[in-house]
């Protein structure tokens, strides 16, 4: 081959996630491009001049995320962060601090409480009044399908006994009626709409700005943003024109269920004027259900114990007969659906929608994909791969962690045996993508991958309690889901892998994830990250 320049050589064990899974030592760069990949000997054969070096342990192709919610994790880090505790005392002495700290703001918002602190009836508002009286406070759980809110924040909102529930949520009551502070589902979502004041485009622009440092010092150098309205995607458009997004990004443009199929016109409209550079405004993202910990993700047989709230069955929030119309429609335009689906009825529904789209369309290259896939019906996972629908896995899920064990198990029951069947859907040659639903958990990929491979909790033992084992793949496939698979269903054919003529998307690593024990994957630490041929970030 003709000799070439390069930018910038990396060294070490190279796992090329290509087809072949090879292995090799050296990569080149030059510009945004992959210029060479082989020995070290081979490539500094062809490499004119003296390009500067970095080394590492091992290097992987860029992770992407193809289901994180990149700017509401920078909003909360940005605001009150409560994921690094697991206490209500450690809870309360950060927000009542914070709130001390920052008397000019009007509202106390940000995020992070577990749901299993609190247990089935959830966090109480006399337990914010304690700490912040004077302010309205407004708190998303961990998988933002709650709220936590003070009583100011409830006058605020006019909501008392007498307001009734929305038919997408409900609020936990006392036995008078009177919301105790803790708002599910569509109740949380109304509330932040019409009651919390919205944060505008700067505010959004600095949140990504926050969580793009955080995903590039994870190696992350692209990923699906799954939950995009109209102010966030000009907050996108204004950092990328700033020339300030390094990553790519897919914005997932938000499905709004109190709506119809008027609103396709508006998502078109988006797609025009918020796509370009580093933002692909392609996909339209479909919220089907809820969570069966709070008995809202859409099921076929009742709940074992739905604790005194009238959905047995859960909540379907885009019924089977309106998501195949909006599902065909949208495909016919040319828009990827991602679809959020928990439950076993919002998985079938979901699929029963492509399939529509595909007898009324034809087959396509669109890349569908079902978000979570917490609780499939057996009979349902083989029908992915031949509709061409991505299994999208949020894996650190897959493990008996104390929500899935104390909240999620009772509400299930038997039902539990089939938890995340991701060695399933690897099976039955679905095609796998990974993402981390960060802030709901962590958007460390090798956190997410080392539970994908063992169904245990991060650094467990052999013998530690798992999550139905046979359901675990191996390191190689965790791997490539989280580069080749997320960035086949991101669309972007030039990412992924570490072959030459492709984008020069690299992590580089402190360790080789191969070379220990499977409970030891989780170690390994991002040394630095290129992203297009640039280094955006360097640990030290």
């Amino acid at each position: 081959m003709a000799p070439t320049g390069a930018d910038l050589i990396v060294t070490g064990d190279v796992f090329t996630a290509d087809a072949a899974r090879r292995w090799t030592e050296a990569v080149a760069v030059l510009g945004d491009r992959i210029v060479a990949v082989g020995t070290e000997r081979e490539v500094r054969d062809r490499i004119t001049g003296s390009p500067p070096v970095l080394s590492g342990a091992c290097v992987v192709p860029g992770f992407q995320d193809a289901h994180v919610h990149a700017a509401f994790a920078g909003r909360i880090l940005r605001n009150v962060n409560l994921d690094d505790l697991g206490t209500k005392d450690a809870y309360l002495e950060r927000i009542g601090a914070f709130a001390r700290a920052h008397p000019e703001l009007p509202w106390i918002v940000g995020g992070g409480w577990l749901n299993v602190v609190f247990g089935t009836d959830g966090p109480r508002r006399e337990d914010l009044d304690a700490v912040v009286a004077d302010r309205p406070v407004f708190l998303m759980n961990t998988d933002t399908h709650a709220a936590w809110v003070n009583s100011e924040a409830l006058a605020r909102g006019g909501r008392t006994a007498a307001w009734p529930d929305p038919w997408d949520g409900y609020a936990v009551r006392d036995p008078d009626g009177s919301p105790t502070g803790c708002l599910q589902e569509g109740a949380a979502y109304t509330f932040r709409s019409e009651v919390v004041p919205r944060d505008g485009v700067e505010d959004w622009a600095e949140a990504i700005r926050v969580a793009q440092r955080e995903l590039h010092a994870l190696g992350i150098t692209g990923w699906q943003d799954a939950w995009v309205e109209p102010d966030l995607l000009r907050a996108y458009r204004a950092v990328d024109d700033a020339g300030e997004l390094t990553a790519r990004v897919v914005t997932a443009l938000w499905w709004d269920r109190h709506r119809g199929p008027e609103q396709i016109d508006d998502l078109v409209g988006a797609r025009s004027w918020g796509t370009g550079g580093n933002v692909h405004a392609s996909t339209v993202k479909i919220m089907l259900d809820g969570c069966p910990e709070s008995c809202t993700a859409s099921m076929l047989d009742p709940y074992e114990a739905p604790f005194g709230q009238a959905h047995d069955r859960g909540i379907q929030f885009v019924e089977a007969e309106a998501l195949r119309e909006a599902v065909v429609r949208l495909d016919a335009l040319g828009f990827p659906v991602h679809q959020h689906a928990l439950g076993d009825r919002a998985v079938r529904s979901a699929l029963d929608a492509v399939e529509a789209a595909r007898a009324a369309n034809g087959p396509n290259d669109l890349r569908h994909h079902v978000a979570h896939l917490q609780l499939p019906e057996p009979s349902d996972v083989p029908r992915l791969r031949p509709l061409g629908v991505v299994a999208n896995l949020q894996p650190y899920w897959a493990q008996p962690d104390p929500m899935t064990v104390t909240m999620t198990e009772p509400r299930i029951g038997a039902r539990a045996s089939r938890l995340y069947p991701i060695g399933d859907l690897r099976r039955s040659g679905a095609v796998l993508c990974f993402g981390s639903d960060w802030p709901v958990s962590t958007a460390d990929p090798f956190a997410e991958i080392e539970v994908a491979v063992t169904r245990r909790g991060v650094g467990e033992p052999e013998d530690a309690p798992t999550l139905d084992a046979s359901q675990a793949i191996d390191l190689p496939v965790a791997l490539a889901a989280f580069t080749r698979g997320s960035a086949y269903v991101n669309h972007d054919d030039d990412a992924g892998t570490i072959e030459e003529g492709r984008r020069a998307d690299l992590a580089i690593l402190d360790r080789n994830p191969f070379g220990g024990t499977t409970s030891e994957i989780a170690r390994t630490q991002v040394l630095a990250t290129v992203a297009g041929g640039r280094i955006v970030f360097e640990r030290g």
